[in-house]
């Protein structure tokens, strides 16, 4: 049988795909109850368990060696299973260890079972590897390196040789597992004593996949354990010219890694590695300046009473937090810096097409991250401790030109785009000011200077963005008078009011047209005219007087009559 490949296919197909340890685990079982009953291989019945063993002499079907592999990736799924539930629950540790004694238990009964004759002898040497693979896992959740590397190197050994010796698509299955137990070797040969092979773990965790699987997490760990031994020695850190006490220990880890977070960046392979790595480092940062402010809470009153007795000088915890926050401010505008970049070299080379659904950089986006990287500065220039040190400020100063004048370049390649000449020609010219300032300045600060962008290289590029400025200035100043005759100027009127003139009047096409003038003006109209009614006053109107002396007469006689329906 094909034991490394029948492994491979059924994990993949059945939840190790996702993870999911427990589908598989169920589908082991599932797999073990059909072998036995089609090899009618029972365990007794429903009544009484009969333990039986798969011996050689009833070695007749390579099925029988399937029903303890299967023993064994169960064991193995349910140890695993178990190992991201000891997470968060500790003890079943333990039963994640007795799983993988009784996965180990099975591979060691299928190697011995494969060295039947009836055997041939790539199952054998496939039997081989596995219990030596289960066997390393075991003695490496023991933390027994020594044996574990071992039987690492075991396993390796013997799957390289069967991928010399098949073809290559048969080795492509060999070569991964020797490439996902690799890791395991040289994280053992580091706790063993040697100290090469966490250069070589270190590496990985820089590729842009890092590690996966058993390693991933210990390799964290690994790191940290290393930096926290470390970190025992360390007591100090010198800034400045100022040595403050570290007494956090996450601090100290922190300070520890510093220099190899740095190289790494700087070792990065593509930019997605390297904005995770600067990600990275500013997460830890801002851990460490979290655990120095709780310790600045309780000791704010001590302060206090330092700067008052030391005339404005802060406080050691107080320098150690501005220390950290100088340097998470660094790493930002280094990030930031090579953001830049990148969008620089994508604005020179223009090649991006609309297919692949990515918005072109524009000079905006430079701009944006050189006003962050400004801010940035102006913090650095207002961390206490730092106020009365004179050379720190003119080496912001002076990096603050510096981003300044890059950030007007890119401002005036905007204004390029909108064809606004004069207001690029300025700003070109205040990037010229600012370079020479930086270049007058920077006599002894050359050193500190040395990792910011070439104010020589920008001068020279703007000299030269100046000429193409002015040319096309004029150009379009020609084009401008070219086309601007008096059958093209227009006196302001709408379209109502001059159709028996031509005009090309561009705006006809545009959505702001000039057809009428709305709303349209007051024009006078005649007045409602009054009526007075004057024939009232000459109108005779007919007596009434006896008409009201016979209503007078009724009295209450009448009343009662009319009460009653008599009437008159």
């Amino acid at each position: 049988i094909a034991v490394l490949q029948i492994v491979k296919e059924s994990q993949q197909q059945h939840g190790l795909r996702h993870g999911d340890f427990q589908r598989y685990r169920g589908y082991c079982s599932r797999r073990l109850r059909r072998l036995r009953k089609t090899l009618n291989f029972k365990m007794g019945n429903r009544h009484k368990f009969t333990g039986r063993k798969v011996t050689e002499e009833i070695l007749s079907d390579n099925r029988y060696l399937l029903l303890i592999l299967m023993d064994a990736e169960r064991a193995w799924s349910y140890a695993m299973q178990l190992k991201q539930e000891a997470n968060t629950e500790p003890r079943k540790r333990f039963h994640l260890l007795s799983r993988l004694r009784k996965a180990v238990k099975h591979a060691e009964e299928l190697e011995r079972l494969c060295e039947s004759n009836r055997v041939d002898a790539k199952t054998k040497l496939e039997a081989q590897a596995y219990m030596a693979y289960l066997t390393g896992m075991l003695r490496f959740e023991h933390q027994e390196w020594k044996a574990a590397m071992e039987a690492f190197n075991k396993c390796k050994t013997i799957y390289e040789k069967l991928a010399n010796a098949f073809t290559e698509e048969q080795a492509v299955l060999y070569n991964q597992r020797v490439e996902e137990i690799s890791p395991n070797i040289r994280y053992c040969a580091y706790n063993i004593g040697d100290q090469s092979a966490m250069n070589e773990l270190m590496q990985m965790r820089l590729r842009s996949g890092g590690t996966e699987g058993l390693l991933a997490e210990k390799l964290e760990a690994l790191i940290t354990q290393t930096r926290a031994k470390q970190a025992a020695t360390m007591s100090e850190v010198e800034w400045r010219g100022r040595t403050v006490p570290v007494k956090i220990d996450k601090v100290r880890i922190f300070l520890l890694g510093l220099a190899d977070n740095e190289a790494a960046i700087v070792q990065a392979e593509n930019e997605e590695t390297k904005e995770r790595l600067f990600e990275s480092l500013l997460s830890e940062c801002r851990d460490a300046i979290q655990a120095v402010r709780e310790d600045l809470k309780p000791d704010q009153k001590q302060r206090e009473h330092s700067l008052e007795n030391d005339s404005g000088k802060v406080s050691n915890i107080q320098y150690l937090h501005s220390y950290l926050t100088y340097i998470k401010l660094s790493t930002a505008i280094k990030r930031n810096e090579s953001m830049a970049k990148s969008l620089q070299k994508a604005l020179l080379q223009q090649q991006r097409s609309e297919e692949d659904g990515k918005r072109t950089p524009r000079p905006q986006d430079l701009i944006r991250l050189y006003d962050i990287i400004l801010q940035n500065l102006v913090e650095l220039t207002q961390l206490p401790g730092l106020e009365e040190d004179k050379n720190f400020q003119k080496e912001i100063g002076l990096k603050t030109l510096v981003y300044k004048a890059y950030r007007c370049f890119f401002i005036a390649q905007s204004y390029v785009l909108v064809k606004k000449w004069s207001e690029a020609l300025v700003l070109y010219e205040r990037v010229l000011k600012y370079a020479r300032e930086v270049q007058s300045g920077a006599g002894a600060y050359t050193n500190s200077l040395k990792e910011l962008p070439d104010v020589q290289d920008l001068i020279t590029q703007v000299n030269a963005e100046k000429y193409s400025l002015q040319a096309a200035a004029i150009l379009d100043a020609n084009d401008t008078h070219e086309t601007e005759s008096p059958s093209q100027v227009k006196d302001g009127k709408p379209l109502s009011e001059r159709f028996e003139t031509f005009c090309l009047d561009p705006s006809l096409v545009s959505k702001q047209v000039s057809l009428v003038h709305f709303p349209p003006g007051f024009q006078p109209i005649p007045c409602k005219p009054l009526f007075f009614d004057l024939a009232l006053n000459h109108v005779a109107f007919p007596p009434l007087e006896d008409k009201v002396e016979q209503k007078a007469k009724s009295g209450l006689t009448g009343y009662i009559k009319g009460i009653f329906g008599f009437k008159s």
